[in-house]
C-alpha cells in the first residue's frame, strides 16, 4: 500500500464491485512476463495492508512474509539486497540498479569583469596570439621589398606588421597585400580568424545569457561533514544504508510523498528542510520527471541490483520468471511500459537532470585550423626565400649573406608594384642618368633596381664589382649610392 511513487504499484478499492484494482509499472511488467511463459500461471493480487487500508509494514516485513509462507510471491518495487536474499530468492531485475541522491541546482553564471576571457581556454588564447605575431612577420617578409605599406623606419615596420595582423581579427586591415604568396596566406588566415571569432562570439553570448546550472552538493560525504539533513522514503531500506555510512539519526528525515520531498528540498537544512534526498534510481528518475527544472541526480552512491520479484527459496518459478523478464526486456516492451507510466503528468521527458555543459572552447577544437595556417605560411616562406636566393645566386656566391640582406632591405623596383611609379628610388635631386653600352667594361650597379630586364651578374678579371651580360635602356640611379658602394680606381 504505497503513498508515494504509486506509478510503480497503485492499489485502489472499487467499492461498487467490492474488488481491489492493482495497477502500476511493476504490475504491468509482471503481467508481460507471465504472457511469455510457456504455461499458464494463475494468480491473485493481495494487498499487504491493514483493515483500515494502510500499509501493514515495511518492505522488509513484506519480503519476510514470503519466508513465513504467508504469501507465495511478492510483486512490486522490491529492491534486491544481500540481507533479503538470505530469506528469499529474487528474479532478474527489471529496472536500473543503484541508489542515488537528488539535490537542488543553482545558477552559477559568470558575473565578473573578466567573463570575456572565459569562452576560450588559456592555451587557445596563447596559441592565437602567437599566430597573430607570426602571420604578421610572414606577411612583412613577403611584402617588404614590393609594398610601400611595409617599408619605412624599423619602428614603423614593426608597428605596421603588428597592426596589420591583429586588425584581421575584426577585418579592419587597410594595408594592401600585393604579392601572390601574401594573398594566398591571407585567404587561409582570414578563414581561421573568421572561425575563431564566430566561436568566441557564440560562446560569450551563451555565457552571458544562458543559465549555468550546477548541483549544490556532489559528494554525500560532504553532507556528513557539514551536518546537513538528508531525506529518505519512509519504510525504505535506504534509512539503514545512510546510518551505516555515518549519518546521525537526527539528520535523517523520512519523506512520505514527492510533494513533501520537494518542499523539504526547497527549504534546505537551514530552514528545517533537507539538503539532499536519497532513494533508488527508478524512484529518483520518476521524481525528476516532475521536478527536473529544480533538481539534478548525483550518483549512484550505493550499489544495488534494482527492482525484482520475490519468491521462496529454491522456487522453480524463479528461473522461468527471470527468463521471461529477459525476453520482455529484449523486446523493448518494458520501455513502452515505462513511457506509459513515467510520462504521465511529468514536465520533463529527460530524467537525467538538467543539461549542464561547458561552453569553453579549447585548443583541441582548432588545432587543425592552426596546422593548415602554419603549413601554408611555412610553404609561402620557403617559396619566397628559394625564389629570392635563386635570383640573387651570383651575388650570394661572391658577396656573401650580408649583401643578400642589404638587397632584401631595398625596394624591388622590378616588381609590378613600382612600375607605375615616376620615381624609382630616392629623391629627384639625387638622381643622374647613367648610360651603359654592351661594350662597356664598367658595369652598372646591381643595386640599381630601375632596370626592367633580368641580368646575369659575372665578375671580370681584376674587377670587384659584377658585370652584366645583358643591358637595357638607360637607368636612373642615385649618384651618392653609386659613389659609396662602387668607388672607381684611379
Amino acid at each position: 500500500m504505497k503513498v508515494a511513487f504509486t506509478e510503480f504499484v497503485k492499489v485502489a478499492k472499487n467499492h461498487s464491485t467490492n474488488t481491489t484494482d492493482v495497477t502500476g509499472f511493476s504490475i504491468d511488467v509482471f503481467k508481460a512476463a507471465l504472457e511469455v511463459l510457456p504455461y499458464d500461471l494463475p494468480f491473485d493480487f493481495i494487498p499487504f495492508a491493514k483493515p483500515d487500508g494502510t500499509s501493514a509494514g515495511t518492505y522488509n516485513d513484506l519480503v519476510y512474509q514470503v519466508y513465513l509462507e504467508e504469501f507465495d510471491a511478492v510483486v512490486g518495487d522490491i529492491t534486491i539486497t544481500a540481507n533479503r536474499s538470505l530469506y528469499v530468492d529474487f528474479t532478474m531485475p527489471y529496472t536500473e540498479s543503484g541508489v542515488v541522491m537528488v539535490v537542488p541546482i543553482v545558477d552559477t553564471g559568470s558575473k565578473n569583469a573578466w567573463v570575456f576571457l572565459k569562452p576560450l581556454t588559456w592555451d587557445l588564447w596563447l596559441t592565437t596570439f602567437c599566430f597573430f605575431v607570426y602571420i604578421g612577420f610572414v606577411i612583412w617578409v613577403l611584402e617588404h621589398q614590393i609594398n610601400e605599406d611595409f617599408r619605412g623606419p624599423p619602428s614603423h615596420q614593426v608597428g605596421t606588421s603588428f597592426w596589420f595582423s591583429f586588425s584581421t581579427m575584426v577585418f579592419s586591415h587597410k594595408e594592401r597585400v600585393v604579392s601572390n604568396l601574401g594573398r594566398f596566406l591571407m585567404i587561409i588566415w582570414i578563414f581561421v580568424v573568421l572561425v575563431l571569432s564566430q566561436s568566441y562570439t557564440a560562446n560569450l553570448a551563451s555565457l552571458l545569457t544562458a543559465e549555468r546550472l550546477r548541483p549544490t552538493v556532489t559528494d554525500i560525504k560532504d553532507l556528513i561533514r557539514s551536518g546537513d539533513s538528508v531525506g529518505y522514503m519512509k519504510n525504505s531500506f535506504v534509512h539503514e544504508l545512510l546510518k551505516q555510512i555515518g549519518f546521525d539519526e537526527s539528520k535523517l528525515k523520512a519523506m512520505t510523498s514527492m510533494e513533501d520531498c520537494d518542499q523539504a528540498l526547497s527549504k534546505g537544512s537551514e530552514k528545517g528542510g533537507i539538503t539532499a534526498f536519497v532513494n533508488e534510481t527508478p524512484n529518483i528518475k520518476l521524481f525528476l520527471a516532475k521536478y527536473c527544472s529544480k533538481y539534478t541526480m548525483i550518483g549512484p552512491i550505493f550499489k544495488t541490483d534494482g527492482f525484482a520479484f520475490v519468491f521462496p527459496k529454491r522456487s522453480p518459478l524463479v528461473p522461468d520468471i527471470s527468463q521471461a523478464i529477459l525476453n520482455v526486456t529484449e523486446r523493448d516492451k518494458t520501455v513502452n511500459i515505462e513511457n506509459n507510466w513515467f510520462s504521465r503528468g511529468g514536465k520533463c521527458q529527460d530524467n537525467s537532470g538538467p543539461r549542464v555543459s561547458s561552453n569553453i572552447v579549447g585548443l583541441e577544437s582548432f588545432w587543425g585550423l592552426f596546422l593548415i595556417a602554419g603549413v601554408a605560411s611555412i610553404l609561402a616562406l620557403i617559396i619566397f626565400v628559394a625564389s629570392f636566393l635563386y635570383k640573387q645566386r651570383h651575388i650570394l656566391k661572391h658577396a656573401g649573406v650580408r649583401a643578400i640582406f642589404e638587397i632584401f632591405n631595398e625596394k624591388d623596383l622590378n616588381s609590378h608594384a613600382f612600375k607605375s611609379s615616376p620615381q624609382r628610388n630616392g629623391s629627384a635631386g639625387d638622381q643622374v642618368e647613367v648610360k651603359t653600352s654592351p661594350n662597356s667594361n664598367w658595369p652598372e650597379s646591381p643595386f640599381s633596381y630601375s632596370n626592367h630586364t633580368d641580368k646575369d651578374f659575372v665578375f671580370l678579371d681584376g674587377q670587384e664589382t659584377p658585370s652584366t651580360t645583358s643591358h637595357a635602356s638607360p637607368d636612373i640611379v642615385p649618384t651618392t649610392e653609386l659613389a659609396r658602394r662602387y668607388p672607381r680606381n684611379a
